[in-house]
């Protein structure tokens, strides 16, 4: 782990303010696994009293006991006293209240869904010691975190036993490009920009990822270490994940995912391809993939109005995830049989498509640099994302990387390049086909725009054909 901690300054300030207030503070933390949650508590609580539990995974045969048992020994361990035994989450609680001091204090409980593993009446107790108790420690800030972030949705977001309990919520995102270059900075990593977004492009800013690279060896080499070794950390990593977000529903979210890999699709198209039946229950799985930080739900917009269409577009926005199912997996058992180990990756089929995608999706979730570039400001705005015009009888279809449209009737058609070619003319050819097939209102501006990394012949930049030719580059 990194000694200097990275981002999340917005956070932090946020959790300041709350203590500032003198007031105890219930504070729920959720986010994708490994994108830095627990971490994030403990560089708040560093230079005060800090008090960390974790549950133990949900294994088969693991019990309530055994949770309590697990939380017993750490309470005894972090305040150096003989050994409790707990029968009751309330006698925890209890316990627990009873050690805790006027000084600034955060406790943690971390993943709290395997704290209440097999014990319904867990968060009843919890909001029960809390209603009694929060009042007699006006310095405490008490952190919920969990990876399992549908089950923090649906069992205390929108409980109405917590309701106007939760002083603050942090849904913690991936750390920005410039962010996860300065964690890799930080690490010793040094590289062309070139290599930075092809580590960038896999690990998706998630900092746990982040941190496995190692500075004694080449992007290339790490990569291949981490995804193509036969025991690389990224190559169990998924199978971990959906162990421990989803359980025995795992193979259900894996199919939802496995479509998108493909592409965008909306809810009705997604249902289709798996022949699940019409419910409730699939909107939930889509909610909870999103909740999760896998999936990205893209509403489209009718352009005349710019109001919402009724259906949105889904796509695998994760970028570790997205990599897995389309390069590492399909070729697992060559891994695991140690064929990948030697190979050069450039030399890898698909490789350099594959990297392009990659980064296509690394930019859209860093898109505030996109629209900074763009010179748009938040007041011009009226929609952006991917946009997927369909074929009909009166037009042909187009998928466009990302389009912007503003208040006065600009859209900014935009296309990312990520290559180790040079860029020439045949640009300008594929975006005027794809302004040919765009179909628009009458009086709506088409604006070309380039987002590259690479090097771009001076031929597209004499052509004046694009808007903008911006070097992503410059974001780290």
């Amino acid at each position: 782990m990194s000694s200097k901690y990275v981002g999340r300054k917005e956070s932090l300030e946020d959790l300041k303010a709350l203590q500032a207030k003198k007031k105890a503070s219930l504070v729920v933390i959720n986010g994708r696994r490994r994108v830095g949650k627990s971490r994030l508590a403990e560089e708040f609580g560093k230079s005060q009293v800090f008090i960390p539990f974790t549950g133990l995974p949900p294994l088969e045969g693991i019990t309530a006991q055994d949770q309590r048992n697990n939380f017993a020994e750490q309470l005894s361990a972090h305040f150096r006293l003989p050994n409790f035994t707990f029968l009751d989450w309330g006698e925890a609680f209890k316990a627990l209240g009873s050690l805790l001091s006027q000084s600034p204090t955060v406790v943690l409980f971390d993943e709290i869904s395997w704290l209440s593993h097999e014990d319904p009446l867990f968060l009843a107790k919890f909001k029960v010691w809390w209603d009694l108790n929060h009042s007699k420690f006006p310095h405490l800030i008490f952190i919920l975190c969990g990876s399992v972030s549908s089950w923090i949705e649906e069992n205390i977001l929108k409980s109405t036993a917590f309701f106007g309990r939760i002083s603050l919520t942090i849904h913690l995102q991936p750390l920005s490009t410039r962010e996860s270059v300065q964690l890799l900075q930080a690490n010793g990593i040094q590289g062309s920009a070139y290599d930075y977004y092809k580590i960038l492009s896999i690990t998706g800013g998630i900092p746990w990822y982040l941190e496995q690279i190692l500075p004694s060896k080449l992007a290339d080499n790490n990569i291949s270490d981490l995804c193509f070794a036969r025991n690389g950390l990224l190559v169990t990593e998924f199978d971990k994940i959906f162990h421990d977000l989803f359980g025995s529903q795992g193979t259900t979210y894996k199919k939802i995912l496995s479509i998108l890999e493909r592409g965008m699709y909306t809810q009705a198209e997604i249902r289709e391809e798996m022949n699940y039946a019409h419910s409730g229950t699939f909107s939930a799985l889509m909610e909870h993939l999103c909740i999760a930080g896998f999936v990205t739900e893209h509403f489209q917009w009718q352009l005349k109005t710019g109001k919402a269409a009724r259906q949105s577009l889904y796509r695998l926005s994760d970028p570790y995830i997205r990599f897995y199912l389309k390069y590492i997996e399909p070729n697992l058992e060559k891994i695991k049989a140690g064929l990948f180990e030697a190979v050069e990756l450039v030399k890898l089929p698909g490789w350099d498509s594959m990297m392009g995608f990659q980064v296509e999706n690394l930019l859209l979730q860093n898109r505030k640099l996109l629209l900074d570039s763009l010179g748009i400001s938040g007041n011009d705005l009226l929609a952006d994302n991917p946009f997927l015009q369909r074929t009909t009888s009166r037009r042909q279809g187009c998928q466009i990387d990302y389009l912007v449209q503003t208040k006065n009737w600009n859209l900014f058609v935009s296309e990312f390049k990520f290559n180790r070619k040079m860029i020439g003319r045949e640009i300008i050819n594929e975006m005027a086909e794809k302004l040919q097939r765009f179909t628009v209102p009458k009086g709506f501006a088409k604006i070309p725009v380039l987002f590259h990394l690479g090097e771009v012949s001076s031929s597209v930049y004499d052509a004046n054909f694009f808007y903008k030719i911006i070097d992503i580059g410059d974001y780290l």
